[in-house]
């Protein structure tokens, strides 16, 4: 009887180990399939390399780009009721001026944007692999409760990148590329240090735009509250205008263009809280 218990104890064990061995091995082709739709996209990338840096890339460092001509044109309209001068929007003949210091410098560059592409291009694909590897492990009613998890969380990500690529890297270009402490200092910026304000920036503002699913998740599972999101607003406006502050010219209205949508994300995510905290508690209830 030991025996046949000892047995059977042994078989579980392997069968867990199995599962385990093969969940990893899911896990695995995953990653592989990801990756390689990571490199695939970044090889088109680096062959269309100028496609990428001058027409994407090094675009907001001129006044020509669509949002420099745009705010210059808000700027003028403004200006004419008589009201409030944004002039600070608005510089004519700006080209940002980059050189490059290392005999290597503009190889790993271009390397380095044609993969930062491929992430950004393939981000839906990942999102999707990533799902096809949890999926599984989730109950039905869960799989339920997180359809169009794939489909939002890739709009959101690509919402968050053209808003920064459009508004926050163009300002923060514009502003930093033509700040001075003195007359005397001449600005120029190496091609690295604008390749890395560049990219962090449209990474940074991606993923936060990807709040209203961190919190549908976190308050599934209990971690935050509505209650805690609202309780703690007044700190995330001093956040957001800190941050707006940071990164924009030294006006107010510029400062309001960039935190007014990151305000408007936040108030969705304490209405998407809201809604699965009010779900959550009536299935405890039930």
């Amino acid at each position: 009887m030991a025996e046949e218990e000892i047995s059977k104890e042994h078989n579980v064990q392997e069968e867990a180990e199995m599962t385990f061995w093969e969940h990893l091995e899911e896990l695995r082709w995953h990653l592989v399939r990801s990756i390689s739709a990571v490199v695939i996209l970044a090889i088109v990338a680096f062959v269309y390399k100028d496609v990428v840096f001058n027409y994407i890339i090094l675009a907001p460092k001129s006044s020509d780009f669509i949002t420099n001509r745009l705010l210059c044109k808000l700027s003028e309209m403004i200006k004419m009721t008589g009201f409030i001068s944004l002039d600070g929007l608005c510089i004519k003949n700006f080209d940002l001026h980059l050189i490059n210091i290392k005999m290597a410098g503009q190889f790993l560059i271009h390397m380095y944007i044609s993969l930062f592409a491929g992430i950004i291009v393939a981000i839906p694909y990942i999102i999707w692999e990533i799902w096809g590897f949890v999926k599984p492990a989730l109950h039905m009613h869960e799989q339920n409760h997180a359809q169009g998890a794939v489909f939002w969380s890739s709009l959101l990500f690509l919402f968050g990148v053209l808003f920064s690529y459009f508004l926050i890297v163009p300002l923060s270009v514009l502003f930093l590329g033509t700040y001075n402490v003195s007359a005397s200092v001449e600005n120029q910026i190496a091609l690295t240090s604008y390749i890395s304000t560049v990219v962090s920036l449209t990474f940074a503002v991606g993923m936060v735009f990807e709040l209203p699913i961190f919190v549908y998740f976190l308050t599934k599972v209990g971690v935050i509250t509505p209650m805690f999101m609202r309780k703690n607003r007044k700190f995330m406006i001093i956040i957001v205008l800190v941050l707006s502050a940071i990164i924009t010219p030294a006006d107010v209205f510029s400062q309001v263009l960039v935190a007014l949508p990151l305000f408007g994300l936040y108030e969705i995510s304490i209405g998407i809280s809201a809604r699965v905290y009010r779900k959550r508690a009536e299935g405890l209830a039930g």
